[in-house]
C-alpha cells in the first residue's frame, strides 16, 4: 500500500463511518458544516484539552469558520465546554465537557450493528462472508491507532 492508496481508504472509511451514525436532531441539513468536521473537531478537541478554535483550525486544517460552527454544535449538544483564556481574555479555550452528552449517547447506542449494516453494503452482495474479517481489520486498526477520548494513539 503507498500512500495515495492509504489515504484513499482513510476518505473511504470516513465516508462509512458516516453513513453509520444516527442522524442529528433536526435532521443532517439543520446546521452549516457537515458531520465531517464535527466528527474532526471533537477528535482534536478530546486529544487537545483547554485549545481555541484557531488552533484547533490549525491543526486539522479546517477552516476557522468551520471550526467555530462545529464548536457551536458540540456546545449546544453538551460534548464541549468554553471558557475565556485566563491569559488572554480575547481568547477562548475549549475542552470536552466532563460525562456523556446525549449526542453521544446516540451514537454509542447504534453501536455496531449500524457499523456493520454500513461495512455489509459496501461489501456488496457477495461480501458477506468476508464481513467478519473486514470488521476485525478494523478492529485492530483502531486498537493500534484512533484515539478514543483521553486515550492517545499508539
Amino acid at each position: 500500500m503507498d500512500g495515495i492508496e492509504l489515504f484513499l481508504l482513510g476518505r473511504a472509511l470516513m465516508k462509512l463511518g458516516e453513513e453509520a451514525l444516527p442522524e442529528p436532531p433536526g435532521g443532517a441539513g439543520q446546521y452549516a458544516g457537515g458531520t465531517r468536521s464535527v466528527v474532526i473537531v471533537a477528535g482534536d478537541i478530546a486529544a487537545h484539552p483547554d485549545t481555541t478554535i484557531g488552533e484547533t483550525a490549525q491543526r486539522t486544517g479546517l477552516p476557522q469558520s468551520q471550526v467555530s460552527n462545529a464548536v457551536a454544535r458540540l456546545r449546544e449538544a453538551g460534548s464541549v465546554e468554553t471558557a475565556p483564556d485566563p491569559a488572554d481574555r480575547r481568547r477562548t479555550l475549549v475542552r470536552q465537557a466532563p460525562g456523556v452528552s446525549a449526542r453521544v449517547a446516540a451514537v454509542r447506542a447504534a453501536g455496531a450493528s449500524k457499523v456493520e449494516e454500513a461495512l455489509a453494503r459496501a461489501l456488496g452482495e457477495d461480501g458477506s462472508e468476508r464481513l467478519p474479517e473486514v470488521t476485525e481489520a478494523l478492529e485492530v486498526l483502531a486498537r493500534h491507532l484512533a484515539v478514543r477520548g483521553d486515550r492517545p494513539a499508539g
